[in-house]
């Protein structure tokens, strides 16, 4: 490769880049004071990897001002006298929302910090949505000062003495933050203290912290602009430290405590609501069965739509507090007409929410959900197959139901997703479209693995999101290659559909 097109890529890379950060409502924040020597190459240096840049100038008297005036591409926050960073930073935050950005990544304007991490924290923000991500710094071998590495040692300690959480860095000014779930705005001091503040509060409040590995560069220590007063500062942050203790013991803990019995009896909640659900509705089912001289094709019937009917109970109104459920689907479509449904697997919920949508839908299952003693017998009521039986197999059984009018819903990945992450896609769907000519629908599902993650017994708080798109024709499959390559074309749209549901939602997360 040519160092042109090397070129060319590194610019490709970068607008993506910067396309990604907007589309997920990022922007940098810079506060800065009396930094005339390093700000405008921090400043521009930033703006070669991300195009919304906040510059927060706290009243600096030396050129810093003149500077950031004719200083193109930025927008900047400015007032006449000094305030302090905390001052700075929230400042900065507002004009962010102001903008109408989600998350803000705060960097120092004396050029310690390397612009080439804000893709570090874009991909931390894309693996933990709503956190509050840290840039640890890497230290070693770097000459500080022995008020600086005491200060953050200091720091580290009350840090955890207050929340009960170790944090290895939390003196860095490379962070993350998502300014809507920021708490304690309005009592944030005004000193440089206050970024320890903001990790305290949204330690409190329940917010993820998420610690990255960063570079950072110190010029010689005769070069370094430093605001830093030993004894009035160390005095300042002890007196903070022992009113942040006091309210660890009246707000923080309590806070931790009802996060902690939320949680759990948010689950309790669901299950019972299960389980009751479940005994009123089960007799009425069985005797359906059983019991009501109706024909075969009408109790399943009932069957489906009892279920249907459960899962919009719990979806869409009562079954899980704490879970805010949206839906979309195109205005005329009918799932009168059978179809192969396929979408992305995360949760044991997911069955539920596609359900919302109608009970002529039948599922493809795994074979402890076929044998399950709990809903097993609804599940052979309701003709849900297992797909050990194999295709082949069940091909007869599956035209039975498409004559009936009943899709066939499918999970391409054929397992739950233990990070949400779609997987790789099987044939099979591509191959029960051909066999029965039909269209292929796809469904995109998001949330319900952050509700209910694989592997874990609690229910968390969040959105869950499910979204119908437009049927696809055999015609349309037919261009896309064989089974195989329709898979992968298949997969590669989940992709990129799925992360732009991501990037909208997860600015409200």
């Amino acid at each position: 490769m040519s160092v042109n097109q090397q070129g060319y890529q590194v610019m490709d890379e970068r607008n993506q880049q910067k396309q990604l950060l907007r589309a997920r409502g990022i922007c940098v924040v810079i506060p800065t004071y009396n930094n005339a020597g390093t700000i405008v190459q921090v400043a521009q240096s930033t703006l070669a990897f991300c195009d919304d840049v906040i510059v927060v100038n706290d009243g600096s008297t030396d050129a810093t001002t003149s500077l950031l005036q004719d200083l193109e591409g930025i927008t900047l926050v400015h007032y006449t006298r000094n305030r302090g960073k905390g001052y700075a930073l929230r400042q900065g935050f507002q004009k962010a929302r102001e903008l109408g950005f989600a998350y803000a990544i705060t960097l120092d304007a004396d050029g310690q910090h390397y612009p080439e991490h804000i893709a570090d924290f874009l991909r931390a923000n894309q693996e933990h949505p709503g956190a509050l991500i840290i840039g640890s710094r890497k230290l070693e071998g770097i000459q500080r000062s022995k008020g600086s590495d005491f200060a953050n040692a200091f720091s580290n300690f009350w840090f955890w003495v207050q929340t009960g959480r170790r944090l290895s860095d939390t003196q860095t000014g490379y962070r993350l933050y998502p300014i809507k779930k920021l708490h304690g705005l309005a009592l944030l001091t005004s000193r440089y203290e206050a970024e320890l503040e903001l990790l305290v509060f949204s330690s409190w409040h329940g917010v993820e912290l998420v610690e990255i590995p960063i570079e950072v560069y110190y010029p010689p220590m005769e070069e370094r602009v430093s605001h830093f007063r030993p004894a009035a500062d160390f005095t300042r942050i002890s007196i903070l430290n022992t009113v942040l203790c006091f309210l660890a013991v009246v707000y923080g803990l309590p806070l931790r405590l009802l996060r902690f019995l939320g949680v759990w009896g948010r689950t309790l909640f669901s299950l019972l609501f299960f389980l009751v659900a479940w005994v009123l509705v089960m007799p009425f089912m069985w005797l359906d069965v059983k019991i009501m001289p109706f024909a075969q094709e009408t109790k399943r019937e009932h069957v489906r739509q009892m279920m249907s009917g459960f899962a919009r109970l719990v979806m869409m109104y009562m079954g899980i507090p704490g879970t805010r459920f949206s839906y979309k689907k195109p205005e005329n479509l009918s799932f009168d007409q059978p179809r192969i449904v396929i979408c992305n697997h995360q949760s044991h919920l997911d069955l539920m929410c596609q359900l919302v949508f109608s009970h002529k839908l039948t599922f493809l299952t795994n074979d402890w959900v076929w044998n399950s003693p709990l809903y097993g017998f609804l599940i052979h009521q309701a003709e849900y197959y297992p797909v050990s039986e194999g295709l082949e197999e069940m091909l007869p059984k599956l035209r039975s139901l498409v004559e009936r009018g009943y899709s066939i819903c499918v999970f391409p990945e054929g397992t739950r997703s233990k990070d949400c992450r779609i997987g790789r896609f099987h044939q099979g769907a591509f191959y029960l479209a051909e066999q029965m000519g039909l269209e292929v629908l796809p469904m995109y599902l998001y949330g319900p693995g952050r509700v209910l993650p694989k592997k874990t017994y609690h229910l968390n708080k969040g959105p869950v999101y499910i979204e119908v798109g437009e049927p696809i024709t055999q015609s349309q499959l037919l261009a896309m290659g064989d089974h195989r390559q329709q898979a992968s074309h298949m997969r590669r749209h989940y992709l990129q559909h799925y992360a732009e549901i991501c990037n909208r939602i997860e600015q409200e997360v």
